[in-house]
């Protein structure tokens, strides 16, 4: 039995690997600085999980593989090396994953998690059953990764350390293109270059699926058509903005009693012509309605039924860590999100002012890595419009070192009339304890630690 040793298992990337290889019959181990709550599902699966680094937790490994945060003179790199075990990044691994299947990638700087979740539900539900590689759990299916004994492959395409160019790909899907990750992509043509060789992976027979609201992803379509890549358009209100032949969009969108939106598709990637679905989905915000279409394009890609593909989307709710509903207490509704990006931040606050026109929402914000933050300055202190008390924390660096610069620079930029700085988690929970009112609406923002606001706050709401 190949024995496969994971540095970093505790992420939601290379967890998701470990638990598709130890469904397949492999055995598993991995290290982490933390038992996180991913490292712990890992671990009742089957997998053995040690905490901390060590050279010893490399003993008996036939692979390992590290994560991108994962530095070279880590004791148990050190350690591969000397006894001669391959190491890889998650870009060497997952193509040779899905060499036998029909891979379905699903990049974007936003909505990829989202979109692969709802695309792995889909065809699960369709009866498909697909092997799949999420960044998050699957509030349906339960898990982050599963191992189907179908012929598709459905995976978030990470673009950070060009994760994504290692795969191999038979259906695209591009969300969005923004400039972020810029540790690693200095610039946004830097970006856009990875996004390029991307497309590139593409076979003559395969198919790019890009959403055409978004002018990043627009603008790969001249490099793709030049490739000879066949491109499937998608977009919500996109009735007299269609530049693509083959195309899915959205009509009649409008906010529904379940929270999200219901909508009217459109294609014309059917042989009998224009054919037309509706959709109701209970996962908040519009920004659900474009990734609905993007999985409904690859349903038509894959020749599936639409109407029974409507259906499992009204089934859909949600990923861990997407607007998740983590709980309410004395009138208070508490909510957990991963966004860390502007655009995220903004569509996330749309969708709760959408699902909560007349309730007071509160956004605590926590920024992810410095680069990130200074970087995208001026849109981070545009970006909470749609919430009444905002409330920035510390920047959580995250795999960078410590600078000298503080997120309450962001706070001072920022025209929202109720806006603070608060530094610590403690003093964030302890505001918040003081000023929450009944039928107030929290929601978490961080890629980082801030989610324990949320049980901190809701634990003692309950106790009192």
């Amino acid at each position: 039995m190949t024995h496969v040793h994971f540095i970093g298992i505790g992420g939601s990337g290379l967890s998701a690997i470990a638990r598709l290889l130890l469904e397949s019959g492999y055995a598993v181990s991995g290290s982490d600085r933390a038992l996180t709550p991913f490292a712990e599902e890992v671990r009742k699966a089957g997998a053995t999980v040690y905490v901390g680094h060590h050279a010893r937790n490399v003993a008996g490994a036939d692979w390992v593989v590290r994560s991108s945060a994962i530095p070279d003179d880590n004791p148990e790199v050190q350690a591969a090396v000397q006894k001669n075990i391959p190491v890889y990044k998650r870009a060497d691994f997952l193509g040779e994953l899905m060499a036998d299947k029909t891979g379905i990638a699903i990049a974007g700087t936003h909505g990829k998690t989202t979109t692969t979740a709802m695309t792995a539900w889909v065809l699960t539900d369709l009866q498909r059953d697909p092997s799949f590689i999420i960044g998050g759990v699957s509030k349906n299916l339960g898990v982050n990764a599963r191992a189907g004994k179908g012929n598709l492959f459905v995976i978030e395409a990470d673009e950070y350390d060009n994760m994504f160019l290692g795969l191999k790909p038979q259906i695209e899907v591009i969300t969005n293109l923004e400039h972020d990750h810029p540790d690693f992509f200095p610039t946004f043509e830097a970006m856009t270059q990875s996004f390029e060789a991307f497309i590139d992976l593409l076979p003559a027979d395969g198919a790019l699926i890009v959403c055409m609201e978004d002018a990043g992803a627009m603008s790969l379509i001249p490099y793709a058509r030049k490739a000879g890549k066949n491109v499937i358009a998608y977009g919500a209100r996109m009735e007299n903005t269609i530049s693509a032949p083959h195309w899915v969009i959205a009509r009649d969108v409008k906010p529904n009693q379940r929270g999200g939106f219901d909508f009217v598709a459109s294609s014309n990637l059917k042989s009998a012509g224009l054919e037309s679905v509706e959709v109701s989905l209970q996962a908040p915000g519009e920004h659900n309605v474009r990734n609905a279409l993007a999985t409904l394009a690859i349903v038509d890609v894959l020749g599936l039924s639409r109407e029974k593909a409507a259906k499992a989307l009204s089934k859909f709710t949600g990923t861990g860590r997407r607007f998740e509903l983590r709980g309410e207490a004395n009138g208070v509704s508490v909510y957990d999100d991963y966004a860390h990006h502007p655009t995220e931040i903004k569509a996330t606050l749309a969708g709760a002012r959408a699902r909560y026109p007349e309730r007071r929402i509160w956004a605590v914000w926590q920024p992810h890595t410095y680069s990130r933050a200074q970087a995208l300055y001026l849109e981070f202190s545009r970006a909470f419009k749609d919430a009444d008390e905002v409330i920035v924390t510390e920047v959580y660096a995250a795999r960078e070192p410590k600078q000298d610069f503080t997120s309450a620079e962001i706070v001072s930029g920022m025209p929202h009339p109720s806006a603070r700085y608060i530094a610590t988690l403690p003093q964030v929970t302890d505001y918040l304890l003081k000023n929450l009112q009944p039928n107030d609406v929290l929601i978490v923002l961080s890629a980082g630690d801030a989610d324990q606001i949320c049980a901190e706050v809701l634990k003692t709401l309950k106790e009192r």
